[in-house]
């Protein structure tokens, strides 16, 4: 097997396993306030997540063509440059994970791949005008118009059923969150997945094996579907405990609106070729839940810490990318191996170190740091 060959290969196969971290770190956009409310069992939930993840990977390919032919030169790109932005996009989603931080999945491969070719072929190989235009600006607008959605969506909502017994509109906004939560996840298969589907037609791209202006083939956009999907059925519990309990108390009808808000959002963008941070959308629209429902708490403090996280995940994806980028210019094959290995370890510590305090689908709902007060059924029906 000649060097290109080996690397194609091994881009292909880290490009579907950061999609496998995908689907678990970002379980929680679909499902958690579904789970947190009860209006579906947690397996029931990523069972559901993970089939139409799988589908909605079918749905349009515009995000994946703005990555295999907007954010970086095509023409300067390599295999190895595109499997160190993998690697530095692969192990922050890991520790964002282990800590239950909800970071955003997409601005670490991103920043890894920025990073990356910024290394290996120098800054004039990053479009920065698409990266602002595809990334940055919408990072910041779609949080906030997530935000605003699901804020007025959760007012009228209160207002609406103001007069209805408690446990009957609790019982109907759970039945809608079945339908609402399963939407955000078809919307999640339709965004998330492309990503992947991108680097890899990238990778195919810059060897030759596809012209320019290609779209992803009917087996890159299967398997890329069918990794995240296997990710989301796998659960990312501890940021499903985070979104669900740690940001706001989420009642039924707060959820429902939440979800609704996040799908229209992500799917408008999808149409459009944004590559939008799921995360960042889901966790404005939770936000934008709580404060829309009176007496609910909204709790700031971890709203700021997941922030931060936003920050700092593209730049600091980036310097792992480049140090990876680094190592595989200078090193060939062996190169690549030896960062392969490194970010193999790294990610079986992180692993390892996540069991000594493990959550799951039995626990996902128990005791967050910060305490859930129980809020009397008498606000069911109370508006902002």
């Amino acid at each position: 097997m000649d060097h290109i060959t080996f690397l194609v290969a091994v881009v292909i196969v880290t490009a579907l396993a950061f999609d496998f971290t995908n689907g678990f770190h970002d379980t929680a956009n679909a499902m958690a306030t579904s789970i947190a409310t009860g209006a579906l069992k947690p397996k029931t939930a990523v069972l559901i997540s993970g089939v139409l993840n799988l589908a909605g990977a079918f749905l349009s390919t515009e995000v994946a063509k703005t990555i295999s032919g907007g954010i970086v030169n095509d023409a300067k790109v390599t295999p190895a440059m595109i499997f160190a932005g993998l690697v530095g996009a692969i192990l922050w989603n890991l520790v964002t994970w282990l800590v239950g931080l909800p970071s955003s999945s997409s601005h670490a491969l991103f920043g890894g791949l920025i990073g990356a070719v910024w290394v290996g072929a120098g800054s004039g190989a990053v479009n920065f005008d698409k990266v602002l235009e595809k990334i940055i600006i919408p990072a910041f607008a779609s949080p906030v118009v997530a935000g605003v959605a699901a804020l007025v969506a959760t007012y009228c909502a209160y207002k609406l059923t103001a007069r209805g017994r408690a446990d009957s509109v609790t019982k109907g906004f759970r039945l809608g969150q079945i339908g609402s939560a399963s939407l955000v996840s078809l919307a999640h298969g339709t965004n998330d997945a492309q990503k992947t589907m991108g680097i890899i037609t990238l990778t195919l791209i810059s060897v030759g094996a596809l012209p320019g202006d290609a779209g992803p083939p009917v087996w890159v956009i299967f398997s890329a579907g069918l990794a995240i999907a296997l990710g989301t059925y796998i659960g990312g519990w501890r940021i499903i405990r985070t979104m669900g309990k740690g940001l706001t108390e989420i009642q039924s009808p707060q959820g429902f609106a939440a979800e609704t808000a996040s799908t229209a959002v992500i799917l408008t963008s999808a149409h459009m070729g944004f590559a939008l941070s799921t995360t960042q959308v889901a966790s404005g629209s939770i936000l934008g839940a709580g404060l829309g429902r009176r007496l609910a708490e909204v709790r700031w403090g971890i709203a700021g810490r997941m922030v931060a996280a936003w920050l700092i995940t593209l730049p600091c994806a980036a310097l792992v990318g480049g140090i990876s980028a680094a190592a595989v210019k200078h090193g060939g094959n062996f190169g690549t191996v030896v960062v392969a290995l490194v970010g193999a370890a790294l990610a079986a510590g992180i692993v390892l170190l996540s069991r000594r305090n493990p959550i799951d689908a039995k626990n996902v709902n128990d005791g967050h740091e910060v305490a859930i007060r129980s809020t009397p059924p008498s606000h069911v029906g109370t508006a902002a």
